[in-house]
């Protein structure tokens, strides 16, 4: 094992949030970032219904689950698999391909979504050339998605790296949603480049 994967795994496993999770059952530290928004921002009620894109391996869609309640419904996809959750409906592929967007399409049935959220992260390659536009590709889809299924007045939470084409995403965000705040959650690590872009009151066309 390399001195960098080992500095990674002390970190890892000193964190408090790491631990927190493993406590609490939850399937990642992740969970924490949704739940602080969710403090925050109010951005769905019980019975709402949540599309959750990038889910695997599942943390966000638990703390959505637990939000919307027994009334409510998450909508997760993810390219890899994802362990079921008592009630999630899971779609499992590329929604960036055609057929698998149909599917998550079919799943939603027409129901208004409220909540759009997207943890999602490239497999980084440690070279900002290559992650940043591979990371801003993703993002454009999720907001992509979120005008496609958004009944007017939802609300959108996804993460963005900052750098290249940051700032006209956010001015596209801005297009979109009445509000748009930026957060950096407290169990965001500090020198990570991530922010989360949050977009509330959907102006649906």
């Amino acid at each position: 094992m390399s001195k960098t994967s080992k500095a990674w795994q002390k970190e890892h496993f000193d964190d408090e949030y790491v631990k927190e999770a493993k406590r609490l059952g939850y399937r990642s530290r992740a969970c924490f970032k949704l739940l602080e928004l969710q403090e925050k921002d109010r951005l769905v009620h019980l019975g709402g219904t949540v599309v959750d894109l990038g889910s695997a391996p599942g943390g966000w869609s638990q703390v959505a689950v637990e939000v919307v309640g027994d009334h409510g419904r998450v909508i997760a996809s993810d390219i890899l698999p994802m362990d079921s959750l008592a009630g999630v409906d899971f779609v499992e592929g590329d929604f960036t391909e055609d057929a698998v967007f149909e599917k998550i399409l079919a799943v939603i049935n027409n129901s208004p979504v409220d909540l759009v959220i997207s943890d999602m992260a490239p497999n980084m390659s440690g070279m900002a050339a290559v992650d940043q536009p591979k990371s801003m590709y993703l993002v454009e889809l999720a907001l992509d998605m979120a005008k496609s299924v958004l009944k007017p007045g939802g609300n959108y939470a996804v993460k963005v790296f900052q750098g290249e084409g940051f700032d006209q995403y956010l001015a596209e965000c801005r297009k979109t949603f009445k509000t748009v705040l930026i957060r950096k959650p407290k169990s965001s690590r500090a020198r990570s480049k991530e922010v989360y872009i949050v977009g509330k009151g959907f102006k649906a066309h």
